[in-house]
């Protein structure tokens, strides 16, 4: 079985959602995880929104953007029945690849604290925690 990863489309939405909730990673349908505001996403060049694939099927997914300034890797997910075969790797790598191919040399991820998987395959990447930085956001709607 060949790994394909390719830019995500408006049709592979309800797949990538699938998946997400596979991995087990926050949906927020009513927020940042609306159709509308990803294909919105998927419409702007900079950013890379990619899928990999196992014989047709979406088996994994991770979103690259940047700022101009800086780039961020978030949402990368692997259906549980194809970790621990590289693909979470092969997926960073690729959106390190696009993100650096637009001139961004700093390259940060997001990573939830009780997410140990991920910590791991992004320390494995190259990628060092940074302890004395803590994430604030401000929200117009709540957790939704």
């Amino acid at each position: 079985m060949e790994f394909i990863i390719r830019r995500m489309n408006p049709a592979d939405y309800d797949a990538v959602v699938q998946l997400w909730q596979s991995a087990g990673l926050e949906y927020l349908p009513r927020g940042r995880d609306q159709y509308e505001r990803i294909v919105a996403e998927l419409a702007r060049e900079e950013n890379a929104f990619l899928v990999g694939e196992l014989n047709g099927t979406i088996v994994a997914s991770v979103f690259a953007t940047h700022d101009g300034r800086k780039g961020w890797i978030n949402r990368l997910a692997v259906h549980p029945d194809h970790q621990h075969n590289g693909f979470a790797r092969r997926l960073i790598q690729a959106a390190e690849e696009a993100l650096e191919a637009q001139g961004i040399e700093i390259i940060g991820a997001l990573i939830e604290s009780d997410n140990d998987r991920s910590r791991t395959v992004f320390q494995q990447s190259g990628y060092q925690a940074r302890p004395h930085i803590h994430y604030f956001s401000k929200r117009k709607h709540p957790w939704t």
